[in-house]
């Protein structure tokens, strides 16, 4: 049974491996092996629902986690968690319109938008990463 405590770590499993789906389905895409991109990319959305739950079973029992560290570190800590944050407010609507748009075989319309919720997508599961690293392993 996993512990509250230990759901930080997981989350930054979880971030890791949608980067690596996401990437992948990429590659996959960029090889025209459209059932293995599809295959990656519904799996990124499954670690993102994943995340979601277990980050907000975290912090609904635990609470907000202060960053304690000071100096130069700071500032550099809060420009990634504020970009983060913005951006992974964004990703709901525009991963779900992306996915839609990709199972209703709209090829044109999801490749147009795909265009920008890959790297936003990517910047997000990379930075949860690295967030979670700053906050507990600095």
């Amino acid at each position: 049974m996993i512990e509250f405590h230990q759901l930080p770590t997981v989350n930054a499993l979880i971030n890791s491996t949608s980067f690596i789906l996401l990437l992948s389905g990429y590659y996959f895409i960029k090889q025209k092996n459209i059932k293995a991109h599809k295959i990656c990319m519904l799996g990124a959305v499954l670690m993102s629902f994943l995340f979601m739950w277990s980050y907000i079973t975290y912090h609904s029992n635990v609470g907000s986690v202060k960053f304690m560290k000071e100096g130069w570190i700071r500032p550099v800590y809060f420009t990634i968690l504020i970009s983060h944050t913005i951006l992974a407010s964004t990703i709901i609507p525009l991963a779900g319109v992306t996915v839609y748009r990709g199972l209703k075989n709209q090829v044109a319309k999801h490749v147009k938008i795909a265009r920008w919720t890959l790297p936003i997508w990517l910047y997000i599961s990379c930075t949860g990463v690295i967030i979670y690293l700053m906050l507990y392993h600095l």
